[in-house]
């Protein structure tokens, strides 16, 4: 139990990660819609959407992949608080 919960973690701060590096591929011109750019957006779209319509953009800002990564580093810390809970 202790692996699952390990691994959960792991892919929740590899997740946050490539949130980061999708959203600093919005500063170079053409770089989304490269192999990689279109394969991290495929990855991270479906999560981000739901905050993009919860929150519109502020002129040419958008904050809601700042939210979405607080929500999924909040959702990491609250599985840390459980597994505690549970077995310690």
């Amino acid at each position: 139990m202790v692996q699952l919960f390990n691994v959960l973690l792991f892919a929740i701060n590899i997740y946050s990660w490539l949130l980061i590096i999708y959203i600093l591929l919005s500063w170079f011109p053409g770089a989304r819609e490269s192999s990689f750019g279109e394969i991290l957006s495929k990855m991270c779209e479906p999560f981000l959407e739901p905050f993009r319509k919860i929150i519109p953009p502020l002129g040419m800002i958008d904050l809601s992949p700042l939210v979405a990564i607080f929500v999924l580093r909040f959702a990491g810390q609250g599985l840390q608080v459980l597994f505690n809970m549970i077995f310690y």
